[in-house]
């Protein structure tokens, strides 16, 4: 497990020491909203089914908080289809928490921070360890980032990244972590 936990860092060092080590003329990052993440994806109708899932495990004040955090923020289609469980009913508390964890990733991580870990990384792409201690691995399809979550499930990072006060919002196309019968897209 420890050899686990040190080979998950490794990648978060790497991102730490690209983003110290911004050069001019890459492009410049979003400018940070003054709202924290829960207001903002309260704020985006692509996220509703997210947000239930968030206020019904408790942890809308857990993303108000100084984080920073970054979340691969599944969108509304992601929740939709046949065996999706409804993670706003209140049975489903413990398994919308897990699932929130399972996206959920320490530090603020833009796309700008990604593409270069993946770069850096070559062919095994960037792997980082969510909040759930799963480990989330990105690469690139063409110029779509595409995450892979621990359980084989895959995503797509979609639309704009939302810099919020303490982290960043990744729209992604699918759920990442198989929990509570969830699976990926």
């Amino acid at each position: 497990m420890r050899r686990l936990a040190l080979w998950a860092a490794t990648p978060l060092a790497a991102l730490a020491l690209v983003a110290c080590d911004r050069t001019a003329g890459t492009a410049t990052p979003p400018e940070p909203s003054a709202q924290t993440l829960n207001v903002a994806l309260a704020g985006d109708g692509r996220f509703e089914s997210l947000e239930a899932a968030i206020t019904n495990a408790g942890l809308e004040t857990a993303l108000a908080g100084t984080g920073p955090y970054t979340i691969i923020a599944p969108v509304n289609d992601a929740f939709s289809g046949d065996g999706r469980p409804d993670f706003a009913s209140p049975d489903m508390a413990a398994q919308g928490a897990a699932l929130v964890r399972g996206h959920l990733l320490p530090g603020a991580v833009t796309r700008e921070d990604l593409i270069a870990a993946i770069e850096a990384n070559g062919t095994d792409g960037a792997s980082l360890l969510t909040m759930a201690g799963e480990v989330l691995t990105f690469t690139r399809d063409g110029d779509t980032i595409v995450v892979t979550g621990a359980d084989g499930s895959t995503a797509r990072l979609t639309g704009d990244e939302i810099v919020a006060s303490n982290g960043v919002i990744q729209p992604a196309d699918g759920l990442l972590l198989a929990s509570g019968g969830a699976s990926g897209s």
